[in-house]
């Protein structure tokens, strides 16, 4: 696998992830074009001029040998294929290199000045909905009451002192700020009657991406861990 952790090394990823460098598969037993063209041509110089070869034999032998020549040429077309699909997927990786990506998870990193965005989703309205927030050791940080949430996609802000729900500032303020780290969010809300647990999706820097043989795209996000590339829900 390769690692890609600024562009400046998206041209080394190139260079390992190009076709001619990867491990080539063992030649097995079976006649290239090269060798079946010869085969035939010397059967056909050394055949019997008094029983000559059958005309739907020798045709059988040419159609054989177009089928050959044609899955040769399919292989190296595919080959190229996946070598410039291969080279595509390093420079992707490396303009991802510190975005900011949005996750399933119920871990995040707030940076020095920043903030962390999240959201969850609500099959239907609530009056009742808050945010837990707890430090990497797991003491509770905050429990932010934030009201009222309509259906659907809800997004919140969190800079370590104050919040905002849906782009509205809370009127909620922590007693001093918290300091930068990793945060574990859990939002909660009624719903029929009864307090149930809800998703999170938050928001995490790329730190570095790795791609395998494959060329296969993991995220490695501060506060997260390795993420496929798949499992991104959006790109902030």
């Amino acid at each position: 696998m390769s690692q890609v952790n600024d562009a400046a090394s998206a041209s080394s990823v190139l260079s390992h992830l190009n076709i001619s460098n990867q491990p080539q598969p063992k030649k097995s037993n079976e006649l290239g074009q090269s060798a079946f063209l010869e085969l035939m041509i010397t059967q056909l110089n050394n055949q019997d001029p008094l029983s000559p070869q059958d005309n739907t034999a020798f045709v059988a032998q040419l159609a054989q040998f177009s089928s050959v020549e044609g899955l040769e040429r399919l292989n190296s077309n595919f080959q190229s294929f996946t070598n410039t699909f291969m080279s595509n997927q390093a420079l992707q990786a490396s303009s991802l290199v510190g975005r900011s990506v949005t996750v399933t998870t119920e871990s995040a990193r707030l940076l020095p000045g920043d903030m962390v965005s999240g959201s969850v989703d609500l099959e239907a309205a609530t009056s009742d909905l808050s945010i837990h927030i707890y430090s990497a050791s797991g003491g509770l940080v905050a429990k932010i009451p934030a009201g009222v949430a309509e259906a659907g996609e809800n997004v919140f802000r969190w800079d370590g002192e104050f919040i905002e729900v849906n782009g509205q500032l809370l009127d909620w303020q922590a007693e001093q700020p918290a300091p930068a780290g990793e945060y574990r969010f859990e939002v909660y809300a009624t719903q029929d009657g009864k307090v149930e647990q809800l998703e999170t999706a938050l928001s995490a820097n790329v730190n570095s991406v790795t791609l395998n043989a494959e060329g296969t795209l993991t995220l490695n996000l501060a506060g997260v861990g390795p993420v496929n590339i798949a499992d991104v829900k959006q790109f902030n």
